[in-house]
């Protein structure tokens, strides 16, 4: 009886590919995010919502832009540390 050991992986890897998946999906979501408060009027309202809550606050919009462009910078980073 011959066993092919082709499809087995190292432990962890599959874990890793998991994790990268995950992330490589929440820098798309993040880089929309970004997209869409560029592209927002200068009229526009902001709002973000609280923690573990259903409270929004209006905030500012260039405030909240650079805040999710410096997460999305990091997201890449870990992705690239992967």
């Amino acid at each position: 009886m011959s066993f092919n050991n082709s499809q087995r992986t190292e432990p962890g890897t599959e874990e890793e590919l998991a994790q990268k998946e995950q992330l490589n999906k929440k820098i798309k979501e993040q880089k929309i995010l970004v997209d869409e408060l560029s592209n927002l009027k200068k009229n526009r309202r902001v709002y973000t919502q609280q923690p573990n809550s259903n409270i929004f606050f209006l905030t500012d919009k260039g405030e909240t832009l650079s805040s999710c462009k410096k997460d999305l910078d990091n997201m890449r980073k870990e992705y690239q540390d992967i």
